[in-house]
């Protein structure tokens, strides 16, 4: 092998790594559990429930 194939071989697997973070990243789940808007910090005590 010269030394332009193995220079190829080895930006395209951290190209790979690289993709393969960023997927992994979207996919997997936050380990923060307020950190997205999800509300469960909220306090609800002083708001009435609508009964219809």
């Amino acid at each position: 092998m010269d030394i332009q194939t193995i220079l190829v071989i080895i930006l395209f697997a951290g190209a790979l790594f690289y993709v393969g973070r960023i997927v992994y990243r979207s996919i997997a789940p936050k380990s923060n559990g307020c950190g997205t808007n999800c509300k469960c910090g909220v306090d609800f005590s002083n708001i009435e429930p609508d009964k219809k």
